[in-house]
């Protein structure tokens, strides 16, 4: 039996597959397997090389459920199948497409009713990620699809790279040469894996976020396919994706049908993330980003977290190396986060990037005082943040810090209107001029702003728990 090899299967039947095949030949060293076996009806060739196995049949790739089996038990056993393929569709777009086959519903296409096949989410990542460097300019978009059609009754990972939408496109030998080079330089990388929900056939705000972030999709389903989404087929598309998580296109879709499914994974116990989650995860591997999404829940439910780079890069190397990152939470004085943000919020956004390894926003954009991070480093982070607010407010305010105590006094003054009353001023014009602490004269009487303006003093524990 022939050793393990990615099979690239190719189909006479299929006009865009001949072409990727033919691109496939000239870019790598082939050898012809000549004794190909009789028992297997319309096989048209085989060709390997040193990692993959181009296998060629008479018949439409779609309706080949059990293709893995027959490979295995014909001497071709694969860990991984990409089948080459074309995109048909009535929009004539330029388009070079990936996805995974599974039937929601009916079986029109191929394969069998309510069923999916086992995905290649990371495949899928590196092809499309290729195909967009490589169609540069070409005048070709690149878009993940939604789940389709047959094959479903394989459990060998299986993924579909194609090129669309018609006869034209099919026969492009310049498409035909990305999608081969998109194959063949395919290297899975390990990322959390999202099932898709909601969108377009071609799965737009997914395949943004796939060619952006460091995550990747099994299934997906669109819209017109979500009033046959069940508990059932959730459970199939976590299963054999291997997913992590699910991603909601919620501005497309029906709220009741969003309300619904959202139950079920609720119910199921998996988690949802919104496209400013999935931002996050960036840099971090999925146990750390769970870590950081579970603490910050239970400091400040439903906030949002914000990561800044230079955690980033002490997880990453940490990880690297072996190492577990271990989390922390300290507190500071809220008070004076919202005092620095009152008068300079840009500054304090500024101040939190790059100070805090991770902050938490409230639900109603207000910063909560928790500040997570590695151990070690929190009480020089936390010194510097407070520090930083410090800074701020002696721009704007007397302040009074006193080290020892771990207390601030902020000293302000405010224009009292019944303090000017009682001087025999009138509300009006003048109100306004003592306000922006102008002197005025009244009555041959010179009214200085400090006479009607008041004094308070704000006291600010620093305390860091």
């Amino acid at each position: 039996m022939s050793e393990k090899k990615t099979n690239i299967l190719c189909s006479l039947a299929d006009a865009a597959s001949r072409n990727i095949k033919s691109k496939l030949i000239l870019l790598r060293q082939w050898e012809s397997v000549e004794d190909l076996p009789e028992s297997w009806e319309g096989l048209s060739c085989v060709l390997e090389n040193e990692t993959h196995r181009i296998i060629e049949i008479e018949q439409h790739h779609i309706y080949q459920d059990r293709i893995d089996e027959k490979m295995k038990r014909h001497g071709f056993d694969t860990d991984l199948i990409i089948v080459a393929s074309k995109h048909k569709s009535g929009d004539g777009r330029s388009v070079l497409t990936s996805h995974f086959t599974g039937n929601v519903k009916s079986a029109a296409f191929g394969g069998r009713p309510f069923e999916l096949s086992t995905p290649a989410p990371f495949i899928m990542c590196s092809i499309l990620r290729n195909m967009q460097h490589l169609a540069e300019g070409t005048g070709f978009e690149v878009n993940m699809e939604s789940t389709h059609h047959g094959p479903t009754d394989i459990s060998t990972p299986m993924v579909y790279a194609e090129i669309g939408s018609g006869e034209e496109q099919w026969s492009d030998r310049k498409a035909a040469e990305i999608v081969a080079k998109a194959i063949l330089g395919a290297y899975p990388q390990k990322k959390p894996i999202a099932i898709g929900i909601g969108g377009g056939h071609y799965a737009n705000r997914q395949t943004k976020l796939l060619l952006e972030e460091d995550i990747t999709f099994g299934h997906n389903f669109p819209n017109h396919q979500l009033g046959d989404i069940d508990t059932d087929l959730i459970e199939q598309a976590f299963e054999k994706s291997g997913a992590n998580f699910v991603y909601f296109d919620r501005k497309s879709m029906p709220s009741r049908e969003k309300e619904r499914i959202q139950n079920i994974v609720r119910d199921l116990g998996y988690i949802a993330l919104r496209e400013g989650d999935i931002k996050e995860i960036k840099g971090l591997d999925w146990d750390l980003f769970l870590q950081v999404r579970n603490m910050s829940e239970k400091l400040c439910p439903g906030g949002k977290f914000r990561i800044n780079e230079s955690f980033r890069t002490t997880a990453s190397k940490a990880i690297q190396a072996g190492q577990k990152v271990k989390l922390c939470a300290v507190r500071i004085n809220e008070q004076l986060l919202q005092e620095a943000f009152s008068v300079d919020r840009e500054a304090m956004q500024t101040v939190l990037e790059k100070f805090a390894p991770i902050y938490i926003e409230r639900e109603n954009g207000t910063i909560s005082g928790y500040i997570l991070g590695v151990g070690e480093q929190m009480e020089i982070t936390t010194q510097d943040i407070i520090n930083e607010c410090i800074k701020i407010l002696k721009e704007h305010y007397e302040v009074k810090y006193i080290p020892e105590e771990n207390l601030i006094y902020i000293v302000t003054e405010s224009f009292s209107p019944e303090m000017a009353k009682g001087l025999g001023i009138s509300p009006g014009l003048l109100y306004g001029k003592l306000a922006k602490k102008e002197t005025i004269i009244v009555n041959g009487k010179t009214i200085g702003p400090e006479m009607v303006h008041m004094r308070k003093i704000k006291e600010i524990p620093l305390t860091i728990l």
